[in-house]
């Protein structure tokens, strides 16, 4: 099993894209951060389904974590990742140090209004500058036909879709769903902060949500619906909800009933938070 060729600079990346363009090949990226999980290999399996190649960036991205959150203990298994690139037939990691993707003197931020409002924006007010500035880079440094984001990160995939489509950026962004453990936990890297307790309580987000998003979609009231859920995440063990909220599932708008929704939250267990959303079917 040979693994992907791994390029730690821009000037290598184009390199190898150049050449595959030479050879009228199709390019597909997967941004990543490391610490692969199945949920990953599930966005390359797709990428790979797209494209005759895949690129898969490994970068822990500083630009966005607060100071207050993980960036320093953020899991790093770069060795284990591209064995698992290798099991999925990857054929390039692009795993750049910081200082090759913000040189001295960097100076330049991305911002994307629209479906950034709100939800995480609220708690995480530097977060989707961080991406938006990170992912227009990739691009720019790899150029692939198309991108693959996971659906569990919902209003970054949205936000990723208005920054291309504002900024005439010629990738086409691929919504994949959300890959889930046998009980229905959304995979995240952040699941191996958990333990045993912790995992058992963090499986019954996605039940609570679902109930919610069902309920809503049969013609509950969704302010009821979301305060319920909150409180039942408290209930069930979490120790704080950020939010749950309902949004038109394009925009991340207002929703309206005739319209598809998605139903989003944040919970914290301990010091860990994590994220999921379902759909909320439009109401006939």
């Amino acid at each position: 099993m040979s693994g992907p060729h791994i390029s730690r600079t821009i000037a290598d990346l184009r390199a190898q894209v150049k050449e595959w363009r030479r050879q009228g090949l199709s390019v597909a990226m997967v941004p990543t951060m490391g610490a692969l999980h199945d949920g990953h290999l599930s966005l390359m399996r797709e990428a790979l389904s797209r494209a005759d190649r895949c690129i898969v960036s490994i970068f822990v991205n500083p630009t966005q974590f607060a100071p207050t959150e993980d960036l320093d203990k953020y899991p790093r298994q770069l060795e284990r990742d591209l064995e698992r690139l290798a099991e999925v037939g990857v054929q390039l990691a692009f795993t750049p140090s910081p200082d090759e993707v913000y040189p001295e003197g960097f100076a330049t931020k991305v911002v994307v209004g629209g479906p950034s409002a709100g939800l995480e924006t609220d708690f995480r007010p530097h977060f989707f500058e961080g991406v938006a500035t990170v992912v227009s880079k990739l691009f720019l440094q790899a150029t692939p036909d198309c991108a693959v984001f996971g659906q569990k990160d919902y209003q970054q995939l949205c936000v990723v879709r208005r920054m291309c489509r504002d900024l005439d950026i010629p990738v086409e962004i691929i919504g994949a769903p959300t890959v889930r453990d046998a009980h229905g936990l959304a995979m995240s890297s952040r699941n191996a902060y958990l333990d045993a307790g912790q995992l058992a309580i963090a499986r019954q987000m996605n039940v609570i949500l679902y109930s919610a998003a069902a309920a809503i979609a049969e013609g509950a009231d969704p302010d009821k619906e979301t305060a319920s859920a909150s409180r039942a995440l408290l209930d069930a063990g979490f120790s704080n909800v950020d939010y749950v909220a309902v949004r038109e599932s394009g925009s991340l708008g207002p929703w309206q009933p005739e319209t598809e929704g998605r139903l989003l939250a944040a919970a914290w267990l301990g010091s860990t938070r994590l994220i999921d959303n379902v759909a909320i079917a439009a109401r006939s």
